[in-house]
């Protein structure tokens, strides 16, 4: 069976992510756009750079044309957000992406997409775990999905190959002050991280007029045997990069260019809370623009506090970036993002975008006049110093169960020296201090993974706070 979570389905090549199931998975989701006689208006796909990828797009495309339903198939490999912008922009009821982010190299899945190019809220994936389920009893009886042979279905014109990158680049170039940068000459260091952002960032960039510089550029399904993620661990190679060739700024980006990691101009990795704080300061503070924001319950206090000092809120939600998109819609919010690097500013598609964000850090850097380091301590003179710390732990199912009970039925809670304000059950269990810093222990929504996550002002105090937390929940090392 099929379930989705907070990034939608995404399973083991091999294992889940089978031939079989990708065929019953498109035709789940044409039966869900029958129902909702959105059929005729047909689906964008697209694929990134991991193993099976565009052959599972062939898959879903031979089930959904015997459907009768019109597929347009980006024909290259491509960055989530292109899928998510061309949903929006040319108002189609869904599109699909062939990809499994950030997670290891042996995962490939599925990310769908909505009216407006949103990421797929729960009523939407448990309706395709409902029609999977129907689908797949349907085989058992030996009523497999019908499928149209690919090119038969191109010469029917119910496939339809393009390539519409360049609306996509125009529009963020439209929405980036491309003659600030042009004046400053930057020096950039691009780490697409084996993936699919290159092409996009490499374009806009250079026609500001910037000097970039790729590294592991080149296409590996291995990602060049680490995880597609732009974390500390990962982006040791363009430190080095950055600091050997005098950058001013280091961008990467995760397997499907969705989520940023940052290197500043002194080689530091900067955390992507300290990205969404320092977008969030330099829209209010240099661009004048106003309105709340959203982060999630691992992301950041920070953001509340910067928010605050400009008279504005800061929005809580669950992991997963469809409640940010909902929060920013329904509260006019001005951006909204993740701690593991995701983000969206107002105005631009309903999703993470790390093309750009990395755009948009680039025009900070040049209206502000300022190296990023600079305004990175400009903020923590301003308002202080926060720090984090994630720690993450495989289990059995078994312990999975354990685990579940004591946080969330028993509601039972580690035994803390320092005073505590509130408990949360939002998404997990959140410990929040009355000194301003907050613990969770929450379930990953797309790896099998319990995950803790601790910010405090004092990088002291947070290992403590997650040994009793390991303490209560049988996590001891």
């Amino acid at each position: 069976m099929i379930r989705f979570g907070t990034g939608g389905w995404r399973a083991v090549i091999g294992d889940e992510f089978t031939r079989a199931n990708i065929q019953l998975l498109a035709k789940a989701l044409a039966m869900k756009m029958q129902e909702e006689n959105v059929a005729d208006q047909g689906i964008c796909i697209g694929y990134d750079r991991r193993f099976l990828s565009k052959e599972a797009v062939i898959w879903a495309c031979e089930v959904l044309a015997a459907e009768g339903i019109p597929c347009r198939f980006i024909n290259r490999s491509s960055p989530t957000p292109l899928i998510m912008y061309y949903v929006m922009a040319n108002d189609l009821p869904y599109g699909l992406m062939v990809t499994a982010s950030h997670n290891p190299a042996i995962y490939n899945g599925f990310k769908l997409f909505t009216k407006g190019g949103r990421d797929a809220d729960e009523l939407q994936t448990q309706d395709m775990e409902q029609y999977f389920a129907l689908v797949e009893e349907e085989k058992e009886k030996g009523n497999p999905p019908s499928l149209m042979p690919y090119e038969e279905a191109k010469s029917s014109g119910l496939v339809i190959e393009f390539n519409p990158l360049n609306d996509y680049i125009d529009n963020i170039i439209s929405r980036i002050d491309m003659a600030a940068i042009r004046e400053k000459g930057l020096r950039i260091a691009l780490d697409p991280m084996y993936g699919v952002s290159q092409t996009s960032l490499k374009t806009i960039l250079s026609i500001a007029r910037c000097e970039v510089e790729t590294i592991h550029e080149r296409h590996d399904t291995l990602f060049g045997g680490k995880l597609p993620a732009p974390n500390a661990r990962t982006l040791r190679a363009l430190q080095n990069y950055v600091t050997d060739r005098y950058c001013d700024i280091g961008i990467a980006t995760d397997g499907d260019a969705d989520r940023i990691g940052v290197i500043d101009d002194m080689g530091e990795f900067l955390h992507p809370n300290d990205i969404l704080v320092v977008l969030y300061y330099y829209l209010r503070k240099y661009k004048g623009w106003t309105g709340p924001c959203v982060r999630n319950v691992a992301t950041t206090h920070m953001l509340d506090r910067v928010a605050e000092s400009f008279g504005e809120r800061c929005y809580e939600v669950p992991v997963g970036f469809k409640y940010i998109s909902s929060k920013m819609q329904e509260t006019n919010a001005l951006i909204g993002g993740e701690s593991s690097g995701g983000l969206t500013v107002r105005g631009h598609i309903n999703g993470k975008d790390g093309i750009y964000a990395a755009a948009l850090l680039v025009e900070m850097i040049a209206v502000t006049g300022r190296r990023l380091s600079q305004i990175i301590c400009d903020i923590r003179e301003e308002y202080g110093t926060f720090y984090m710390e994630e720690r993450d732990y495989s289990f059995t199912k078994e312990r999975k169960k354990e685990i579940h009970k004591i946080l969330m039925e028993d509601k039972l809670l580690p035994n803390f020296t320092l005073p505590i304000r509130k408990v949360s059950y939002l998404d997990g269990c959140k410990v929040y201090f009355q000194n301003g810093g907050w613990i969770i222990a929450r379930f990953s929504g797309t790896e099998p993974l319990l995950r803790i996550f601790c910010e405090m002002e004092s990088r002291e105090s947070i290992s403590p706070l997650i040994k009793e937390f390991e303490r209560l929940l049988g996590l001891d090392v």
